[in-house]
């Protein structure tokens, strides 16, 4: 008499439960590093953007703008996304404003001592609590860079 056994047995069930969890293992991590990437991206687009207003304001005006940080409110976490204030001094001067409402980093630009400008863009999006926070900067004589040493991923 042949029995029909269908079916899988637990070893085989066993082996695929454990090749998710290495496939899991990969590229969860992974993820993350993209996540972070493409929040990093939002900053080095809205220093460009600030720069390229600033060089047009100087073209008109012969001076560069001090912008106050933007947004000013906290965040509930530091990696969740804030509205960004309107007014909002010096931007509006310069007619810059992101293009989304909601953003990770806080904006600010100075005026240097010797005429120019420095334009930050200031984030936490890990959440840590150390103070590595992750800096890009633009001026009128350098392209956006990154200059904390934090490295989120």
């Amino acid at each position: 008499m042949m029995k029909n056994n269908k079916g899988f047995t637990l070893i085989e069930l066993m082996i695929v439960v454990a090749i998710i969890g290495i496939l899991a293992a990969v590229a969860i991590p992974n993820f993350r590093t993209y996540q972070l990437k493409s929040k990093e991206s939002e900053a080095k687009i809205n220093l460009s953007a600030i720069g390229v207003a600033q060089e047009a304001y100087f073209a008109e005006y012969d001076e560069y703008v001090p912008c106050t940080s933007n947004p000013s409110s906290p965040a509930a976490a530091e990696s969740s996304k804030r509205t960004w204030d309107s007014p909002a001094a010096g931007f509006d001067a310069i007619g810059f404003r992101p293009k989304d409402a909601q953003v990770y980093f806080t904006y600010a630009a100075a005026v240097t001592a010797t005429g120019g400008y420095r334009a930050t863009a200031v984030g936490n999006l890990d959440d840590s609590t150390t103070g590595d926070d992750n800096v890009w900067v633009i001026t009128n004589r350098t392209a956006v860079r990154k200059t904390s040493t934090k490295n989120n991923y």
